[in-house]
């Protein structure tokens, strides 16, 4: 029902973001890889799955990375051969500029016929040579409007700084763009801030505004807070003291994040636009695995109370 809730700007979206196995892996243990993915996503009250591009962006800042750049699989091509069993909408993250435009509209066709989602994000660094533009990728997309949507990111942390995150919003609609997957956040104020000015920005103009969902990660050890920084997530500096001084980061991160979900949750109720979160699952201990299974389970019961999502059914049923 994806889809069906996108077009018609229905709340209580509710999806679950992986990475891809590293390039590296072998590939007799591709499968099994796979097949633990799976067994763990089939329970969960999800809408769609997200399975991100990962790239090295080192080059967009001088900061050292936490955590050396390892390459993984393609994920139109692990969603598509391996986790086939899934029976769940995929989004598909891809950098639509590091594509020529034969090879892109090659991409979305066979995404289409695999009734999957793209999102398209930016090169990994400013200077990257871009083969095709963003209009131009959404140009491709829009041969497959009819039977699909696209969605692109949104930044929080960006709108602090440059105050037009709604007017990027606005442009990137005018391309067909229907829903806008967040950044991690960490500062609610910041998240409420977009939400804030986008409603003005829409009404002003008369236009339906888009879904925004929002990203939620738990947090378990001091690299892991570093890597997010590093990747522009803004952490208030009492929050990451907090984390730091905490006998279990894990879980007070677990509870910072449904608090932010909560606090979301009322203030754009109150507000126009249609929105929902995505938890993150790209660690791989295994208690922060566990972590972002609680969260989905959590924020899905929280939707059912308010009335924003139907219970869902068992096979058994």
């Amino acid at each position: 029902m994806f889809l069906n809730k996108i077009k018609t700007g229905a709340s209580g979206i509710l999806t679950y973001g992986i990475t891809p196995p590293k390039s590296e892996t072998p590939a007799e243990k591709i499968p099994q890889i796979a097949e633990r993915t799976i067994s763990r996503i089939i329970p969960l009250d999800i809408d769609a799955l997200i399975v991100y591009d990962v790239q090295d962006e080192s080059a967009r800042t001088s900061e050292e990375r936490p955590f050396p750049f390892l390459k993984a699989l393609d994920p139109f091509e692990f969603a598509s051969e391996y986790l086939r069993e899934l029976h769940l909408p995929k989004i598909i993250y891809r950098p639509a500029g590091k594509f020529a435009a034969e090879e892109l509209s090659t991409w979305l066709h066979d995404l289409t016929n695999q009734q999957f989602y793209p999102v398209f994000v930016g090169v990994p660094a400013p200077d990257y040579p871009v083969k095709t533009s963003l209009p131009e990728a959404y140009q491709l997309w829009s041969r497959h409007k009819n039977n699909s949507v696209i969605g692109a990111v949104t930044i929080p942390e960006r709108h602090e700084v440059l105050k037009d995150e709604d007017v990027r919003i606005l442009d990137k609609m005018s391309h067909g763009v229907s829903y806008f997957i967040s950044q991690c956040v960490f500062n609610v104020e910041y998240a409420k801030k977009v939400i804030n000015d986008l409603c003005l920005t829409c009404r002003e103009k008369q236009i339906e505004p888009p879904t925004i969902i929002f990203t939620l990660t738990a947090c378990g050890s001091l690299k892991t807070l570093g890597f997010m920084e590093w990747l522009g997530i803004h952490i208030p500096e009492s929050l990451k003291e907090e984390f730091k001084n905490s006998d279990d980061m894990l879980k007070r991160s677990v509870q910072v994040c449904m608090d932010i979900a909560t606090e979301l949750t009322e203030y754009c109720s109150t507000l126009c636009v249609p929105f929902g979160f995505n938890i993150e699952s790209v660690a791989i201990r295994k208690d922060e695995i566990e972590a972002s299974i609680a969260m989905v389970d959590q924020i899905a019961a929280m939707f059912y109370r308010k009335g924003l999502r139907e219970a869902k059914v068992s096979a058994s049923n």
